[in-house]
């Protein structure tokens, strides 16, 4: 189901895999589904250049076209560059009223994956959005490694996908493994006694955890955990490949979920596969008749139209059984790397701040603890960089959520870092920026616009 739809509830690298040659599905099928599939989702753009809309949003376009190999900034209606994809997408995200007045979670987190695959760094959509700041915001401290309310749990896993999958414009996973491996913990918490997952929260609740599994938050907490670091042989991953197993229907491949057999179900399956690094047309996915969940999938797409209909009674195409579908057969995860352009750049951004226009950034504190400190700063930057001093001073007043950082010393200056939250470090305190080495932390470390800032104690 996808997760604009299990948002009205409340609601690789990024491991990206090519489909395999040797399948029962051929190479030559598979470059056809593919350039079909591309074909009908150009299709869906509006005439402003559009994806992103109301309800069920076609912005899932966005990582189904990069797995296919298409860029988004390539794609304009009529050919007019001026509309592409990408441009009119990071417009959309960079308006102040976006997603709505009431937004969750999930928002951010789906845009952070879809402005990834259309080639927009998701931390610098502009001077004033930050897509990973945005879902910093959403830390729970009281239930440290959830992100939105603990009782929809694909916040979470969703949370897991964006942090991780959506790296740097170099390539580089910008959040901390503490982060990581805290949303690891969670997400196994959650693994039910069949092996699979569900949308809601499972965690401690014997019930809940005996209850049946999803087939499609199966395959994200599934993709949810190898993006984030956990191998492919690790014993859950273990568990959740033989729950699949389980629902394969051996004349057809696809996988019977608990609304039937469907397109979506059986794409976020062979995504949550893919993310992986598993095979999802040999193996344990090839039934005794000879068939593979991608083989249900291309068998439910119409040809030469391109699209893919949601049920196999269906007579018409669906607008998001096609992105799950072609995501899917064209080996993608839940995102990808966006592709090199024919005639742009490969990324946009934000390249600084604007002075005295407030802006987010996303920061981690590991101050000895015990406890990961996670939050979403707001500030105001007098110049094109800030410094930072001067991001730990706002979160003390201005961090979402708050406890982050309640004090630093010294409390002016350039110098070094010696005590965060009342905590000496030994020798200094340590910064890390988009993911790289842990340095000696200085209040003059220069920040940059949408720079991912990781502090910890020295050691």
């Amino acid at each position: 189901m996808p997760v604009s739809r299990i948002a009205a509830l409340t609601v690789a690298a990024f491991a990206l895999t090519a489909v395999p040659a040797a399948a029962t599905t051929t190479p030559a099928q598979l470059a056809t589904s593919k350039a079909n599939g591309v074909a009908y989702l150009k299709s869906l753009q509006a005439a402003d250049g559009s994806y992103a809309g109301p309800g069920l949003s076609n912005e899932w376009a966005f990582s189904a076209l990069a797995a296919a190999g298409t860029a988004a900034v390539d794609v304009a209606p009529g050919g007019d560059a001026s509309k592409n994809a990408r441009s009119v997408y990071r417009t959309l995200l960079s308006t102040a009223s976006w997603p709505s007045t009431t937004p969750v979670v999930t928002d951010y987190e789906r845009a952070a994956l879809n402005a990834y695959a259309a080639g927009v760094d998701p931390a610098r959509v502009s001077a004033s959005r930050n897509l990973i700041a945005d879902v910093y915001g959403y830390w729970q401290s009281g239930e440290p490694g959830y992100f939105g309310p603990s009782a929809t749990f694909n916040g979470t896993v969703f949370a897991a996908l964006a942090l991780s999958g959506a790296k740097t414009q170099a390539g580089q996973v910008r959040v901390p493994q503490a982060l990581r491996d805290a949303l690891v913990t969670r997400i196994r918490a959650n693994q039910h006694d069949d092996g699979g997952w569900n949308h809601a929260k499972a965690e401690g609740d014997p019930a809940k955890l005996a209850a049946a599994s999803d087939i499609d938050m199966t395959g994200a907490a599934m993709a949810a955990l190898c993006v984030s670091g956990v191998a492919n042989t690790d014993p859950d991953i273990a568990q959740a490949k033989a729950f699949l197993k389980s629902k394969l229907v051996a004349g057809s491949g696809a996988f019977n979920a608990a609304f039937g057999v469907n397109t979506d179900s059986n794409g976020w399956a062979v995504s949550g596969l893919n993310a992986c690094g598993i095979n999802p047309q040999t193996g344990d996915f090839l039934t005794a008749q000879g068939k593979t969940p991608v083989d249900f999938l291309v068998a439910q797409q119409f040809n030469p139209g391109g699209g893919f209909k949601y049920l196999p009674t269906d007579t018409v195409p669906s607008a998001y059984a096609s992105i799950d579908g072609l995501r899917a057969v064209a080996g993608g995860g839940f995102t990808a790397p966006p592709p090199v352009p024919a005639s742009a750049p490969q990324w946009e951004g934000a390249a600084s701040f604007t002075s005295g226009t407030p802006a987010r950034l996303a920061l981690t504190v590991e101050d000895g603890s015990g406890a990961l400190k996670v939050c979403s700063v707001a500030l105001t930057p007098a110049g094109s960089t800030t410094t930072l001093g001067a991001v730990l001073d706002a979160a003390i007043g201005a961090g979402v959520p708050s406890g982050c950082v309640t004090s630093v010393t010294p409390a002016s200056g350039t110098g070094a870092v010696t005590a965060v939250n009342g905590v000496a470090g030994s020798g200094s305190w340590q910064v890390s920026v988009d993911g790289a080495a842990f340095g000696a932390a200085a209040r003059g470390t220069v920040i940059g616009v949408g720079d991912t800032i990781a502090v910890r104690r020295g050691a």
